[in-house]
């Protein structure tokens, strides 16, 4: 971001370009999290070649990356390259669900070592905020600790057969 730390998102070009800046934003800086917080990640650049690079320069064996929703058919229809990425970097990738909530209930979040953040108040608009200010992202962090307190562990990087 240049001059100010906030920035108002009002369009789904806008949310994907604030995505992929928090990606390359981690990477730059060596953020120790990233938390990926939505219903079912279907709208999220997570399989552009951009937004894997990022990540894999971002990763390393002593950061993390959760990844919350309420389910993750779409990731493994939607962004085969990020799974892909994934199954290489299982070590850092952490996935959960929480079921006991309604899928909408799940925040439209990205949060990246609780100094960056992007947020969809508005899913369906694509209207949101981008921020660099430490309330917003205590803000973020709440919303994420609300529902990943009663998620669990799915969605493994390999499945092992018979």
């Amino acid at each position: 971001m240049t001059e100010s730390t906030r920035r108002v998102i009002t369009s789904r070009s806008e949310f994907h370009d604030a995505l992929r800046s928090a990606f390359s934003h981690a990477a730059a800086v060596g953020a120790r999290d990233i938390w990926l917080s939505d219903e079912d990640f279907a709208d999220w650049p997570l399989g552009e070649r951009d937004v894997v690079d990022a990540l894999a320069r971002w990763a390393h064996s002593r950061r993390r990356l959760t990844l919350l929703a309420h389910t993750f058919d779409e990731v493994s229809r939607r962004h085969g390259r990020w799974t892909e990425w994934r199954r290489q970097w299982a070590h850092v990738v952490e996935c959960r669900t929480n079921q006991e909530i309604e899928a909408a209930q799940i925040p439209t979040i990205c949060l990246i070592s609780d100094v960056y953040s992007v947020r969809l108040s508005d899913a369906v608009r694509h209207r949101g905020l981008v921020s660099q200010e430490a309330a917003d992202a205590v803000a973020c962090r709440e919303a994420i600790d609300a529902v990943s307190q009663r998620s669990v562990e799915t969605f493994p990087a390999t499945t092992l057969g018979l």
